[in-house]
C-alpha cells in the first residue's frame, strides 16, 4: 500500500491544495512552505493513535484559525487520501470500500459518466479512499474529529437526520483497527520528547509490544507483580520503615485498620498499568562511560538514532504488510555518513517513503522522479514530481550533489566551469563589502551550478526551471557554432549572459584597472607555485603589458588546484565598485535585485494563524 494523492482543506497554512506521491517521495520547497503540514496530515488520516489525542485538533489547527464561517456556520478541515498498490490481504480487508482509481488522469471511474467502460482500461487500479473531518462542535463546546472510508455519498433526502448532522455524514469509520493494516509509521523533525520510549499509548515501544505477539495482558500482571513482592520491600528500607511504623500507629486511633504490620506500606507506583505506562522509561549506556540513563539524557542525534531504530524493527514485525514510513528531516544532529545511511535503509526497505529534508546528503539519495516540489500559487497548494523528460538519468547521476543542493535553492546561476565559479563568488564577496543593499549569493540563496563547459550551460534552463526556480545563465563567447537546441532553452532563462570575450580570463583582466592588475601580479609572484615561464619583475613590465601577462599567467594555473587561489586573489585586488569586472558585477547586481523584489516565503508552516503557537504533543 502506498499513499498516491493527498488533498488538503483549511488545515494549518494550506487553504486548499493537492499532492502527487511516487513509490518514495522527497517533498521540497522553500522554508515553511507547508513540509510539516503535508506530513501531519498524511497522520490525521492515517496515524492508528493520532485521534486518541486530546484535543485531536484545535483552534490553530484551521487555516488562519478560523473554525467559524462567515455566516456563522462551523468550518470544515478535509483531508483526503487516495491509497493505491494494496496487497491481498488489504483488498480483502477493504473490498467493501475500494473503487477503481485512474492513475492517469488521477480520478475516480465511478466519478465519470459512462465510468463502468473504462473500469478495466490501462492504468486503472484499485485504489481505497479515505478522508479526516474536522470541526467545532456547539453542543459539546469542543473540537471534533474523525477518519472515514471516503465515497460518493446518497442523497441527503436518503439520509435521517442524526445521519445528515453527523460527523461524516453516512461514511463509514476508518477505524484504529483499520488503519493498523496500512502500516503507517511517522518520525518527526525535533518532536522526539519523552514520550516516544516510553509505555504510553501509542508509543513506539507500546508499537512494539503489541506487534510483538501475545503475552501483553501476562506482561503487564508480572510487572505489576514484582514490583508488589520486591525483596526487601520498599518500605523495608529504614528511613521508610520508621515513617510506615509511625502512620499506623497514629492512623490507627482514628480508623479501623487491618491487624497485619503491613495495613500501611510503600510501593514503588501506583501499581496499575496505567501508572507503568506513565513512569517506564527505556535507560541506555553508551561509550565512553557505560553508565545506563535515561535515553532522554542521550545526545539530540543518539535520541534521534535510537528512535529510527525502534521504527525499523516496528516495521520489520509488519514482515510483507507494506509500512509507510514518513520522516521528516533525518539530518538533524546527524552527520553526512548517518543521515546517507539511514536515508538508504528506508529507501530501501519500506514499502513507501515519504521523506522531507534540506540536507543534499539526504536528496542525493532519491532519483529525480521521485522528487516532488512544493509550491503555492495564491491560496492554491500544490505538489507534484518533477518532469523527468528535462532530466536525463544519467546527468543528474554524474551532477547528484549539485543538484541536491539546487533543488534547496530559490535561483540556480548556471556557469560553465570552476574558473566562472571562483570568479562570480569572489565577486560577491567583494560586492558585499562596498555595498549596504547587497546580499552575497550565498545569502540569497543562489546555487552556483557547474556546467562544465560553455555549450553545456544552455541545456541546464529547462530543467531548473522544472523545478520551480528562478534560472540565470552565464557564459564565454563561442567560437564556433551553438548547439540545435540551445536557442530555445536559452529562453527558459530569467536573464542569460554572453561574454563579450571568448575565455573569461579576458573578462577579468580587460575588465579592472592597472592597478588592479599590478597589485594581482605583485601578489602572486610571490607564491610557491607561480609559473616559472611567465617572469614578472614589476620594474621590467610596462602597464601596457600587464594585462597579456596577467592572462598567460591565470591560464597557466587555471583549473581546481589553483583557480580560487589565482582567480580570486585578483579579485581581492579590487577596492572599490568600480573595480570590480564589470560583466560579473553588473549581472550579480540584476539577480540581487530581483531577488529582492520577490522574498523568500514566510509563511507559517505549523500554525494558522499569525502568532499561533499551538503545541505539539511530544512524539
Amino acid at each position: 500500500m502506498r499513499v498516491r494523492q493527498v488533498e488538503i482543506e483549511n488545515f494549518r497554512g494550506i487553504v486548499a491544495g493537492h499532492v502527487l506521491f511516487q513509490q518514495h517521495t522527497l517533498l521540497v520547497g522553500g522554508n515553511n512552505i507547508g513540509k510539516s503540514t503535508v506530513c501531519e496530515a498524511l497522520e490525521l488520516v492515517l496515524g492508528p493513535e493520532r485521534l486518541y489525542r486530546r484535543p485531536v485538533i484545535d483552534e490553530h489547527d484551521f487555516s488562519h484559525g478560523d473554525y467559524i464561517g462567515g455566516e456563522g456556520d462551523p468550518r470544515e478541515i478535509r483531508i483526503r487520501v487516495v491509497l493505491t498498490d494494496l496487497s491481498d490481504e488489504q483488498l480483502r480487508r477493504f473490498f467493501q470500500h475500494v473503487r477503481r482509481w485512474d492513475d492517469e488522469t488521477f480520478s475516480f471511474i465511478d466519478e465519470e459518466p459512462d465510468s463502468i467502460q473504462s473500469a478495466d482500461g490501462d492504468g486503472t487500479v484499485w485504489a481505497l479512499p479515505v478522508i479526516f473531518i474536522g470541526r467545532y462542535d456547539r453542543e459539546e463546546d469542543d473540537f471534533i474529529g474523525d477518519t472515514f472510508f471516503d465515497h460518493p455519498l446518497p442523497e441527503l433526502d436518503d439520509l435521517d437526520e442524526d445521519e445528515r448532522a453527523s460527523l461524516g455524514a453516512g461514511r463509514a469509520q476508518f477505524s484504529r483497527l483499520h488503519k493498523r493494516v496500512c502500516g503507517f509509521i511517522f518520525l518527526r523533525a525535533l518532536r522526539t520528547g519523552s514520550r516516544a520510549l516510553s509505555l504510553q499509548r501509542g508509543s513506539l515501544l507500546d508499537s512494539l509490544l503489541r506487534l510483538g505477539g501475545e503475552g501483553a495482558e501476562e506482561m503487564w500482571r508480572d510487572a505489576l507483580g514484582a514490583l508488589q513482592n520486591l525483596d526487601p520491600a520498599i518500605g523495608e528500607i529504614e528511613q521508610l520503615r520508621i515513617i510506615r511504623e509511625n502512620i499506623r500507629t497514629r492512623l490507627g486511633k482514628f480508623v479501623n485498620l487491618a491487624p497485619s504490620e503491613n495495613a500501611a506500606a510503600f510501593f514503588a507506583s501506583d501499581l496499575t498499568r496505567e501508572h507503568l505506562r506513565e513512569v517506564v522509561r527505556l535507560f541506555v549506556a553508551t561509550q565512553p562511560s557505560n553508565h545506563s540513563v535515561p535515553f532522554t539524557k542521550q545526545g539530540t542525534g543518539s535520541i534521534n538514532l535510537l528512535v529510527f531504530a525502534l521504527l525499523t524493527i516496528i516495521a520489520d514485525l509488519k514482515e510483507d504488510q507494506s509500512v509507510i514510513f514518513v520522516m521528516e528531516e533525518p539530518e538533524i544532529a546527524l552527520p553526512p555518513h548517518t543521515q546517507r545511511r539511514v536515508t538508504k535503509y528506508v529507501v530501501q526497505q519500506m514499502g513507501q517513503s515519504i521523506v522531507t529534508s534540506h540536507s543534499p546528503y539526504v536528496i542525493e539519495q532519491f532519483d529525480p522522479e521521485n522528487v516532488v516540489i512544493l509550491s503555492r500559487d495564491g491560496n492554491t497548494f500544490s505538489g507534484a514530481p518533477i518532469d523527468t523528460t528535462s532530466v536525463k538519468p544519467k546527468t543528474y547521476r554524474t551532477q547528484r550533489r549539485q543538484f541536491a543542493e539546487a533543488i534547496l535553492s530559490r535561483a540556480v546561476f548556471v556557469l560553465e566551469g570552476q574558473t566562472e565559479m571562483v570568479a562570480v563568488h569572489a565577486v560577491s564577496s567583494a560586492l558585499e563589502q562596498v555595498r549596504d543593499d547587497y546580499s552575497h549569493v550565498d545569502l540569497t540563496g543562489v546555487t552556483l551550478f557547474n556546467a562544465g563547459n560553455d555549450r553545456e550551460v544552455p541545456r541546464y534552463a529547462p530543467i531548473f526551471k522544472a523545478l520551480g526556480k528562478r534560472v540565470y545563465g552565464m557564459r564565454d563567447k563561442l567560437n564556433a557554432p551553438d548547439a540545435a537546441d540551445a536557442a530555445e532553452n536559452i529562453k527558459s532563462f530569467d536573464e542569460f549572459w554572453e561574454s563579450p570575450e571568448t575565455g573569461i580570463e579576458q573578462i577579468l583582466v580587460k575588465q579592472v584597472s592597472t592597478r588592479v592588475l599590478r597589485s594581482f601580479l605583485d601578489e602572486v609572484v610571490q607564491r610557491d607555485d607561480y609559473p616559472s615561464s611567465h617572469p614578472y619583475v614589476a620594474e621590467r613590465v610596462a602597464d601596457d603589458d600587464l594585462a597579456e601577462l596577467a592572462v598567460k599567467v591565470l591560464k597557466a594555473r587555471k583549473g581546481d588546484a589553483f583557480g580560487f587561489g589565482y582567480t580570486g586573489t585578483l579579485i581581492e585586488q579590487c577596492e572599490t565598485e568600480a573595480d570590480l569586472p564589470a560583466f560579473i558585477r553588473d549581472a550579480l547586481l540584476t539577480i540581487n535585485e530581483q531577488l529582492q523584489d520577490e522574498p523568500e516565503l514566510i509563511l507559517d508552516d505549523d500554525t494558522a494563524a499569525p502568532g499561533a503557537g499551538a503545541a505539539e504533543p511530544e512524539e
